[in-house]
């Protein structure tokens, strides 16, 4: 039986619906009738029902308030609105409260009996979906591979007691591991040639999974442990082996394998990280962390690689002093240097870094000592037309070769900022040195020097991007600026030759006399003389 209130506050309305149906003939038990919602609230602390049948409008509290409170609080309980017609566009608000029906009054027998029928089938359903042994089995045993997954990843990367351990391998199914262990890490290093769009995620799926396949089949086969974790790395544990030595080789040889199936058949590369051998499965962890530092040094040994942590053990301490201050020399070359010098001084840098097998955390430092360098460079000489430059920006690169191509990149970028900016002020230079010849020409003793000191530059920088933005050299620019104003004054004016070379800059005329005749071909006299006649012609 299911409980059902009724919450109206007219009582004929309550008193109609207790004698006219026969709530146990369909199933229900009429537990209570009330006025207002807010004594239903006040029953239900203790007596829960699992239908309500409210009147929409009713003080206190109404049948929407009512609603509100109960879905909060009471989500599995069934509400059903009644509203007269007046009241129905209002009523609509119940479909927001999850109302599971609301009803025009006023209502017959007949439909509150087809209602309550209705109902009841709904409850039903619900009661056998929860009461359903075999689907819920179904769901759980569906979910096993999740499960058996999830746990896995605990256990190697996180650490379990012993009694979990055997409980859980219980629990899956899976072969008890003997010692000594090992953990395997594979990372798919690109997809190769395949063009994958940010929006085709079923494509990076589907691959993945092509390569979760390869490895499954080495995996029943020899006997090992295969999961995927959070971070989309596939993850094999390997264990049988008496010796640790043949150990290392039976789970590189399996590396290998995997490595050269995946490149071969589905046209993409994986890096493996072998970790160190393990007395027990507690000790799991411990092989896991050494795997992901062995697959660390596919950042300098590059892509599809098996990366075992005893080829790396035994290395020499790294020691970062001799590279104290190449961002400095990166950031000054950069300024000054040509894009040669630039790209052969990140190249060496990369070899040094590769020949130093330096950790990755080191390696990772000195990168960003390098772009915190550009971004300086750009800031300090205020290039505003610079590409824009971010540490994040070598997060999506796996290995320092794609970094120092990457690094070359940028750093080319920054020289043409540099370029192009150190061009429009000199051209800005250049425009305010012709300024100045053109407002002084008239003086005799301008110099070379007076317009370097205007301008703010030195007169041997001068003289090269004078020559190279007008033609000329300043004597010469000089020159003819000061005959061409000659030409106007002997054109227009009837002023005395002696006059118009004082005015043009010459104290001798003489010497004006000679300059203009090795300029325009013909001295002051016959330059006006032709020119009056041709006015005249």
């Amino acid at each position: 039986m299911y409980k059902v209130f009724i919450v109206d506050d007219e009582a004929v309305v309550r008193d109609g619906l207790k004698r006219t149906i026969d709530w146990r003939e369909h199933g229900f038990e009429l537990a209570g009738d009330f006025a207002n919602g807010r004594e239903v609230l006040e029953v239900m602390e203790h007596t829960v029902p699992d239908v309500i049948i409210s009147d929409i409008s009713m003080p206190f509290m109404d049948g929407l308030e009512l609603a509100a409170n109960v879905t909060k609080k009471y989500p599995y309980v069934k509400i059903i609105i009644l509203t007269g017609f007046d009241e129905f566009e209002y009523a609509q608000q119940a479909i927001r409260l999850k109302v599971s029906d609301f009803i025009l009054k006023p209502i017959t027998a007949h439909e509150m009996r087809e209602l309550l029928r209705k109902v009841k089938l709904e409850m039903d359903e619900t009661a056998r979906q929860h009461e359903d042994l075999s689907r819920l089995y179904s769901q759980l045993k569906q979910s096993l591979p999740l499960l058996k997954e999830r746990f896995l990843e605990r256990l190697v990367v996180n650490g379990l007691r012993p009694s979990e351990i055997e409980e859980r391998f219980q629990y899956f199914g899976l072969p008890p591991l003997s010692p000594p262990q090992l953990v395997m890490v594979a990372d798919i290093d690109d997809f190769g040639t395949r063009q994958l769009q940010p929006e085709a995620a079923n494509d990076t799926e589907i691959l993945r999974y092509a390569a979760y396949n390869v490895l499954e089949e080495i995996a029943e086969r020899e006997g090992l442990l295969l999961f995927r974790t959070r971070e989309e790395r596939l993850v094999l544990v390997v264990s049988g082996l008496a010796d640790e030595t043949e150990l290392y080789e039976h789970a590189c040889r399996i590396a290998e394998e995997g490595r050269f199936y995946i490149d071969k058949f589905l046209k993409f590369t994986v890096s493996f990280g072998v970790g160190q051998a393990v007395g027990s499965a507690e000790e799991l962890p411990v092989s896991y962390k050494s795997a992901l530092s062995a697959l660390d040094y596919r950042f300098l040994l590059g892509k599809n690689r098996v990366l075992s942590i005893l080829d790396f053990e035994s290395r020499p301490s790294y020691d970062d002093r001799s590279r104290g201050d190449w961002d400095r020399r990166l950031a000054s070359a950069v300024k000054t240097g040509s894009l040669q010098e630039v790209r052969q001084l990140i190249q060496q840098f990369v070899a040094d870094l590769k020949e130093s097998m330096a950790p990755l955390d080191a390696c990772v430092l000195q990168i960003q000592k390098a772009i915190l360098s550009l971004i300086n460079t750009t800031q300090e000489l205020g290039l505003d037309n610079a590409r824009p430059i971010r540490l994040t920006d070598v997060y999506p690169f796996k290995t320092l070769d794609e970094i120092g191509a990457w690094l070359e990149d940028a750093a080319s970028s920054v020289m043409s900022a540099i370029a192009d900016n150190r061009n429009h002020h000199t051209l800005a230079q250049i425009r305010k040195a012709v300024e100045y010849i053109e407002t002084h020409y008239a003086e005799e003793k301008i110099s070379l020097q007076d317009i370097c000191r205007h301008c703010l530059m030195s007169t041997s920088y001068f003289s090269l991007v004078f020559k190279q933005h007008t033609g000329e050299t300043f004597v010469e620019y000089l020159t003819r600026i000061r005959m061409d104003k000659a030409k106007e004054m002997l054109q227009h004016t009837m002023m005395k030759f002696y006059e118009i070379a004082g005015k043009v800059g010459y104290g001798d005329p003489n010497y004006f006399s000679i300059l203009f005749k090795k300029h325009v071909g013909m001295t002051p006299r016959e330059y006006r003389d032709k020119y009056a006649k041709e006015s005249r012609a």
